[in-house]
């Protein structure tokens, strides 16, 4: 039997307050920042819900070469 997702339920607070306040991201900033938090605290690869904000900070850190 899988693992639970350690982070699933965060996920799950992120689409119900998107939900709530039509998709405006700004009003879910906090339940946003619940889930970096909670991706912080397992490594990569841990949390299938976090590989979209592992992404994110892969593309940040890689500069365009001048």
């Amino acid at each position: 039997m899988p693992q639970k997702d350690p982070c699933q339920k965060q996920a799950c607070e992120i689409q119900k307050c998107l939900q709530a306040n039509n998709y405006i991201e700004s009003k879910c900033q906090a339940v946003i920042e619940e889930l970096r938090k909670c991706c912080g605290r397992y490594p990569k690869g841990r949390s299938l819900v976090c590989s979209g904000f592992e992404k994110e900070e892969n593309q940040t850190l890689k500069s365009p070469a001048k």
